[in-house]
């Protein structure tokens, strides 16, 4: 369930983990949040629909991941980014 608007990303890199041999392989997008902040965030989507986390990269760097510090909503970027994935290929 998506809510608002899509967000508007541009992608700067994609990768495929497949998270070694008996753990769930995922897609890594690397974007540009062109919309709302701005920044460079990186996504992290499971092959299972719904399972899609988003995190702000420069708040990585500085050790930041706390929930409501570094959290976005994956609900919001989940549709935008695999659609990404499959044009980016």
């Amino acid at each position: 369930m998506t809510h608002g608007h899509s967000p508007g990303i541009r992608i700067v890199d994609t990768a495929y983990h497949r998270n070694g041999m008996c753990g769930a392989p995922f897609q890594v997008v690397l974007f540009e949040d062109i919309d709302d902040e701005n920044t460079r965030k990186v996504g992290i989507l499971f092959e299972e629909k719904y399972h899609c986390a988003v995190l702000d990269v420069a708040k990585l760097a500085r050790g930041e991941i706390a929930f409501g510090v570094n959290s976005y909503r994956g609900d919001r970027f989940e549709s935008v980014l695999r659609s990404a994935l499959h044009s980016h290929r």
